[in-house]
């Protein structure tokens, strides 16, 4: 996979270039809501100070 990678970014393919850029901002901002909004809930609970956690 890396090898492609590296195949890919040697070609000088500036269209490939430009939409790895726009799906990478995109994935990044679904990334960052998932995160946000569901993982982090539940361990801000048990986080929480007075909840048995280290302070």
């Amino acid at each position: 996979m890396l090898s492609e990678f590296k195949e890919f970014a040697v070609t000088g393919n500036e269209v490939g270039r430009a939409v790895g850029i726009i799906v990478g901002a995109a994935s990044g901002g679904s990334v960052n809501s998932l995160v946000n909004d569901v993982i982090m809930p539940p361990v801000g609970r048990r986080a929480a100070p007075g909840r048995g956690a280290a302070a």
